[in-house]
């Protein structure tokens, strides 16, 4: 158990040291500039508008289907 225990703060140690490492030299403002959160809310809105058309169009198909089979 005790093993256990300094394997974790071992681990634990080193996953902080290398956090705070790379916050020092990690610059991802030329990536996130590119773009805007309204370009990517308008993305997934036409992605889930879509497959809600899909959707419901499959359950409007199965239950046209089912009133003519008589079901």
């Amino acid at each position: 158990m005790k093993k256990q225990i300094t394997s974790v703060a071992v681990i634990g140690a080193l996953v902080m040291a290398a956090s705070a490492n790379a916050a020092d030299t990690v610059d991802v403002s030329a990536i996130t500039g590119a773009f805007s959160a309204s370009d990517i809310v308008t993305g997934v809105m036409a992605i889930s508008g879509t497959l809600a058309v899909v959707y419901v169009s499959i359950k409007a198909a199965r239950t046209v289907l089912g009133m003519l089979r008589g079901r």
